[in-house]
């Protein structure tokens, strides 16, 4: 008789908290899903990795699993990353079956959840520095970033829903790494706009280093414009209506109807700017930091990583080992893909990011690649953008 189980694939993450609230998402299922198996894993930093959390499915008997991302859109990592880990591994376990369920996506119950975020954060603010008017307030919603523009449409949707819904004064969509305009940029912009509030909301998951770095840039923008009352909304975390979001995607396996947003897909359809693209073959380059683990143990950051670890003058200072695999400082040139690229590539490719990117050149894992191993990675087309990773360059100028 068939067995079914469930497993929740993140992307992982160097912050401990990170992971840590990611794994609250597996034992919110387990409540719901009492008679069923659930397990969790990562692509890299983390462990359990996915390949370990489906050994452990295998060995309670399931015969067929409904595996669902754990990512808010679909760019790189859910539409070619997380397939192949369990595309290998389905076809190394031929007994089991592996179902692949979509993102969370766009999701009135989503919607809903950060709206109750940032009412919270708006509630706070009201009642320790008196209140602001809507009408007077710029909401910025601040998505992951990624090379995949229908992934970046989409935190601009997830910004209009909620700009309509609560009827602030204006809104703009910022980006933590990738893509443009950065979160730096983005504020510095929406500062000169005139509005006495602008908050901050994360359009993520969970803590991390990306999340922290984006409450650090709204500090640093906001001591250049003391007129302007800045507010940190927090991020979803594991509220209620996501974890009703992903119950609804493990359903959607079972009744035959997770289809995922192919007609906006870059590697299946000429989207603009990026015809180069389609085609490109499914696989993943993860496999170099799975189960790496996060930071070190013994690092000032107690758990709750911010990237210091990654920058020379931090690990000199604190004692600890400079080991800057995957430096999420600051982006490294941005190269063009040419055939030494693509074939046997011995480049060190910086993340400048929490890994959001999907097959972009805006990453560092500070190593060499030349293991001989094609990974496919094509070029961000506006890894120059003026508001995008260079700005991360000049800034530390």
């Amino acid at each position: 008789m068939e067995k079914i189980g469930i497993m929740v694939c993140g992307h992982g993450s160097r912050n401990q908290n990170a992971a840590r609230e990611f794994a609250t998402v597996a034992e919110g299922l387990k409540a719901r899903y009492p008679d069923l198996p659930v397990e969790y894993g990562y692509l890299e930093f983390c462990n359990p990795v996915i390949s370990e959390g489906l050994d452990r499915l295998r060995e309670k008997g399931v015969t067929r699993v409904l595996a669902v991302p754990g990512m808010l859109f679909a760019a790189g990592h859910a539409k070619n990353d997380i397939p192949s880990v369990l595309n290998t591994y389905q076809a190394q376990n031929p007994g089991m079956v592996i179902s692949y369920g979509r993102e969370l996506g766009i999701d009135l119950k989503m919607i809903r959840a950060a709206g109750e975020r940032i009412q919270q954060a708006i509630d706070t603010a009201n009642a320790a520095e008196g209140e602001v008017g809507l009408h007077d307030t710029l909401l910025m919603v601040v998505g992951r970033g990624s090379s995949d523009p229908d992934a970046n449409s989409n935190a601009s949707k997830v910004m209009r829903m909620l700009w309509e819904g609560f009827g602030f004064g204006w809104a703009e969509t910022c980006y933590s790494g990738v893509t443009f305009p950065l979160v730096g940029p983005g504020l510095s912009h929406a500062a000169k706009l005139g509005y006495k509030r602008i908050i901050v909301f994360p359009y993520f998951l969970f803590t991390g280093v990306l999340v922290k770095r984006i409450y650090s840039e709204t500090d640093a923008v906001a001591a250049d414009h003391p007129e302007i009352q800045f507010i940190k909304a927090s991020y979803l975390s594991d509220h209620t209506l996501v974890l009703d979001t992903f119950q609804d995607r493990v359903q959607e396996i079972v009744d035959g109807q997770a289809l995922m947003n192919c007609q906006m897909c870059k590697y299946r359809e000429q989207v603009l700017g990026f015809e180069a693209e389609v085609g490109l073959p499914q696989e993943s380059h993860h496999h170099h930091v799975e189960g790496i683990g996060g930071g070190l143990e013994d690092c000032p950051c107690k758990g709750d990583c911010d990237a210091s670890c990654r920058e020379e003058e931090f690990c000199k200072e604190h004692g600890l080992p400079w080991t800057p695999v995957h430096s999420h400082a600051s982006p490294a040139p941005l190269e063009p893909v040419d055939d030494a690229h693509s074939h046997g590539h011995a480049h060190g490719h910086d993340h400048g990011h929490d890994h959001g990117h999907s097959h972009d050149h805006t990453h560092d894992h500070g190593h060499d690649h030349s293991h001989g191993a094609d990974h496919h990675h094509h070029p961000y087309p506006h890894a120059d953008h003026p508001h995008g990773p260079r700005s991360m360059e000049k800034n530390k100028d």
